[in-house]
């Protein structure tokens, strides 16, 4: 539409030159004549203003300009996205390498205690039987309880429980502090100090799964075998105290899971594993065997004959 416009002012424009060219010489050279000259001037000047309102071209200059903006507004969004999905896709990338990772480290430590179990068990088997800590009840593993055992297992772990046992656990307070995870411990060991094992074992064991790193890990590892142990699961109890030492020997209750490693394997009557976790403790420990744990160290050195 512009330039259609500008054809037009322009045919006007030449028409008006055309007119001057071939009147201009047959013009009387009087006043009058003189007047009307400079008003045809004056007209040919108003009309090139409105057919050329600026001289210099910026009259086109929006258009010209126009399309280079929204060109490079349209560059800048497309690279802004391809990067927001590069950075995206990286993050995606990162995040499912750590999980592959946790995976495998969660798998490979499931083999490893089904491994320690296995031997276990194979080593009970061979034995012919279980002995339960603290107890002093055998059962065969290859026959079926006898009834008085039978009635022995329903007392200590009855088929549900009563709603005086429910009320009494409910009754123990758990921590609300700005720190969850020792939230977590400190209840598991409220239940376990007040004598309910299934349930301590229970919260130690959501405790060590959801805060491996926590500084009170190796606390829970360790109340979690005890808390098997003190409830005659001496297979159950004897993976955890491994698994405790192992982690981290210099950890706070390191020396405390091996001394407990040993009383689990004379609980189930492996004499020569109860006197390699002594030595061993013995050695690894000395302070703690000649300090805070030396009562219990010389209990369960009084308990077997190592070589």
């Amino acid at each position: 539409m512009i330039f259609g416009s500008f054809a037009r002012n322009l045919s006007v424009f030449g028409a008006g030159f055309a007119l001057l060219a071939t009147a201009a010489p047959v013009l009387p050279q009087d006043g009058n004549d003189e007047a009307r000259l400079r008003r045809l001037e004056a007209e040919v000047r108003a009309l090139q203003r409105k057919v050329f309102p600026g001289g210099d071209g910026r009259f086109f200059e929006p258009e010209m300009t126009a399309q280079p903006s929204v060109n490079s507004t349209t560059s800048g969004t497309s690279t802004t996205a391809v990067t927001d999905i590069l950075a995206r896709l990286d993050a995606l990338e990162a995040q499912l390498q750590r999980q592959t990772a946790l995976n495998e480290e969660n798998a490979n430590a499931v083999r490893q205690l089904s491994e320690r179990l296995d031997a276990v068990e194979g080593r009970g088997a061979s034995a012919g039987g279980t002995v339960g800590a603290g107890t002093g009840t055998t059962t065969s593993a290859s026959a079926p309880p006898s009834t008085g055992a039978t009635r022995a297992v329903a007392t200590a772990q009855p088929a549900g429980p009563t709603q005086e046992r429910l009320a009494a656990v409910q009754a123990i307070a758990k921590p609300q502090t700005d720190d969850s995870g020792d939230d977590e411990y400190s209840y598991g060991f409220r239940l376990w100090d007040a004598g309910f094992f299934p349930e301590a074992q229970q919260q130690l064991t959501m405790f060590v799964e959801q805060n491996p790193g926590h500084w009170r890990a190796t606390y829970g590892r360790n109340l979690l075998g005890r808390a098997y142990l003190d409830d005659g699961k001496a297979k159950e109890a004897a993976p955890w105290f491994l698994k405790n030492y192992q982690e981290d020997k210099t950890g706070a209750r390191a020396g405390d899971s091996l001394l407990y490693l040993a009383e689990s394997m004379i609980a189930l009557d492996d004499t020569r594993r109860a006197c390699i976790a002594l030595a061993e403790f013995s050695e690894t420990y000395p302070a703690l065997a000649a300090g805070r744990l030396q009562g219990q160290y010389e209990a369960n050195r009084g308990k077997v004959k190592c070589d």
